[in-house]
């Protein structure tokens, strides 16, 4: 009982620590994808006009929620400082906080299980969690001194660079721990990058400017070119570290033979599309990008797809009776008995995926599927065919030690039909 109320009450502090980390995402990202887009579209005011003399650098009209609003840029900032000033942190701060609680609940609690697969590499669950804590404390500071390098001043190699980087650390994870908690990690070391930025470069450079004035000092506008730098280096990350967030739902990626490949280019296209959206912003519309984008997620699902699985005939039924020809018994061999499926699924599934779940660490069954009865098998035969036999990410970390022949025989009995 005791275990039971435990793996409970952390699936409801997963529940609410899952929801607070939507909710401050979506805070944070839509304020990115806000400034993003006022950057890109405001215009520059008359010359000689009053805006430009009180050093506006562009302003914009626009009209929502049956109101007109007039957001003006200055160019480094206004002659006086207003008496109130909105800053734009903790939408970041609660994101990167409830997000890492969220690596504790549910993956750093259960180390063993959600990330260590032995197949990949023979770690311990606390030599996993060293290698998840290593990757966000190495992905700050590699970034971080990539910028304020001479390659922070040129925008493109710098992306570049990046970009083969995160590839690099994804081809690290993914032959150190589970796919599932290698695209997790990818993701958390993207969102402490953006975090870092916003704690450690945009704010601080900000309080300079407000300091600057306060003193009665003209602000060094380097701040600001600093700050804009980050700003828009979190924008390019949020369609890859949105992909990551939902990720570990689709089991097709991350268990990819090439998973790290597979993850780096559905970043590719999420980068591509959003260069569209702010180059549009600015009134250029290139096409190219966004099709360039569909294209190579289209080559990434048709070269990923699930490939026929030929049913290999179990151990048990692999001797031909004498006078018997191999293809008279390969019926028989291709298509077990319902019987001993149930007691395949039982053993290896049903400890988690039941009304009541034996298996340490769980409460409720994941997803909500439950396959103890013969009327649920049967009714969720496609998708244990789908995460048995066709990705193989299910048993969890094959706690459960299912093997590749019981694999096979439900292969057999779903193409033969399921009955």
């Amino acid at each position: 009982m005791e275990a039971l109320l435990v793996s409970y009450g952390l699936e409801w502090a997963n529940l609410l620590v899952r929801w607070l980390h939507l909710i401050t995402g979506i805070a944070w990202i839509g304020a990115s994808f806000y400034f993003v887009w006022l950057d890109n579209s405001i215009r520059p005011p008359k010359p000689g006009g009053d805006l430009a003399k009180k050093g506006v650098s562009g302003e914009l009209w626009a009209v929502h929620g049956g109101g007109f609003y007039n957001p003006q840029k200055y160019l480094v900032a206004p002659a006086e400082l207003p008496e109130e000033l909105h800053w734009f942190k903790w939408e970041a701060y609660a994101t990167w906080i409830t997000g890492i609680a969220m690596l504790f609940i549910v993956y750093y609690f259960n180390a063993s299980a959600m990330m260590v697969d032995k197949s990949v590499a023979n770690l311990s669950g606390f030599e996993a969690v060293g290698v998840g804590i290593g990757t966000l404390v190495a992905g700050w500071i590699v970034y971080d001194l990539l910028c304020r390098s001479p390659l922070g001043k040129r925008e493109g190699l710098l992306g570049l660079v990046m970009f083969v980087f995160i590839v690099a650390v994804a081809f690290m994870l993914t032959h150190l721990l589970s796919g599932r908690a290698a695209y997790i990690h990818v993701g958390a070391m993207i969102g402490t990058i953006m975090v870092g930025n916003v704690l450690m470069v945009i704010i601080p450079g900000q309080r300079k400017l407000v300091e600057a004035m306060k003193a009665g000092r003209a602000p060094d506008p380097i701040h600001g070119r600093r700050g804009k730098q980050r700003s828009v280096h979190n924008n390019y990350f949020t369609l890859p570290i949105l992909f990551i967030m939902i990720s570990n739902h689709y089991a097709m990626t991350y268990t990819h033979a090439y998973s790290w490949l597979v993850l780096a280019a559905i970043m590719a296209a999420g980068v591509l599309i959003r260069h569209f959206f702010n180059l549009r912003h600015k009134g250029q519309v290139s096409v190219g990008y966004p099709i360039a984008g569909v294209i190579l997620l289209l080559v990434v699902a048709i070269t990923i797809a699930p490939r026929p699985v030929a049913p290999v005939m179990p151990a048990a039924a692999a001797a031909v009776p004498a006078g018997a020809s191999a293809q008279a018994s390969a019926p028989a061999a291709a298509a077990p008995d319902f019987t001993r499926i149930q007691a395949i699924i039982s053993q290896r599934c049903a400890t988690c995926h039941s009304d009541k779940p034996t298996q340490a660490g769980f409460a409720t069954a994941p997803a909500g599927m439950m396959l103890q009865t013969p009327e649920l098998i049967h009714q969720h035969a496609a998708k244990v065919f789908q995460r048995a036999v066709q990705t193989k990410d299910m048993p969890l970390a094959n706690m459960t030690q299912m093997t590749d022949e019981e694999r096979a025989e439900v292969a057999a009995w779903f193409q033969a039909g399921a009955k």
